[in-house]
């Protein structure tokens, strides 16, 4: 009961955070997982494989929801979420495979980086005045956006994320107004959850050191006390959103991840160099 109530708030922090941002939650309940995980004595080999695995296995759900408000709007393009679908798939499975390679030392120092690069990169998104066209005129062609696809869907299910951080400025490159490619994005994010999720099980299927209650890397008391309180903070955190400077909000989640990122790669630097 004990170990329920913290999933619960992590679930309740991650989707506050994920409302709050309109980022997806991954970023958050990666991390929180890996310290969650440790604190359980599960084994350090596969702890970090289990927080990905989970996270995207949440994802599923989140996505769900969040098709389903944006397609009610007609906000998503189905054109360009079916080209970029079979791709996505590949990737997201693919990317499975890779970090089932990686150790939970190169995994954590990984997430680690990309979380400062995402840190980064917001603060400078934030610095640009220059208004982007939004006819959409830079979309390549079906064999471009399966191709960036398949690499979205990749790097996503490596860190266990929905893919909106790469989707979102992707689209937005492409001339995708930005409103479309956030609801685009959320559509893309089922399928890499899907395939991602569904990778992670299979490549940890059989693990002798994974606990009960595990079908390989997805953890599922941690999937259901995540699902269960994230969907409802999520509403709180966009409707306190609404209340505060979206800058502000976003300078201060960008420097969140700024310290989560450097606390992961200062923790696994020695292990990966040595």
């Amino acid at each position: 009961m004990e170990v329920l109530l913290i999933y619960l708030l992590v679930g309740m922090g991650a989707g506050t955070i994920a409302g709050l941002f309109g980022v997806g939650g991954g970023l958050i309940i990666v991390p929180a997982l890996v310290l969650v995980f440790a604190a359980q004595g599960i084994a350090p080999e596969i702890l970090t494989h289990m927080a990905v695995g989970t996270s995207l296995a949440t994802i599923v759900i989140t996505s769900i929801s969040s098709v389903r408000t944006h397609h009610g709007k007609r906000a998503v393009d189905w054109k360009i979420v079916v080209a970029m679908a079979p791709g996505i798939l590949l990737g997201s499975w693919i990317g499975g495979m890779t970090a089932d390679w990686l150790s939970g030392a190169w995994l954590q120092f990984l997430i680690g980086i990309f979380a400062v690069g995402i840190a980064l990169k917001m603060w400078l998104d934030g610095l640009r005045k220059t208004a982007i066209p939004t006819d959409g005129s830079r979309l390549p062609g079906k064999a471009g956006l399966t191709a960036a696809g398949a690499f979205i869907g990749w790097v996503s299910a490596i860190f266990g994320i929905g893919g909106g951080s790469l989707t979102v400025p992707f689209l937005n490159r492409c001339h995708v107004v930005m409103q479309r490619a956030v609801a685009t994005s959320a559509a893309c994010g089922l399928p890499i959850a899907v395939a991602g999720a569904a990778s992670f099980a299979v490549q940890g299927w059989g693990n002798a050191q994974l606990p009960a209650w595990s079908s390989g890397y997805i953890y599922w008391p941690a999937f259901l006390g995540i699902v269960l309180a994230s969907t409802w903070f999520a509403r709180l955190g966009a409707l306190l959103a609404h209340k505060l400077s979206p800058q502000l909000l976003k300078n201060c989640f960008a420097g969140l991840l700024f310290f989560i990122g450097l606390r992961f790669i200062w923790l696994n630097y020695g292990v990966v160099t040595g």
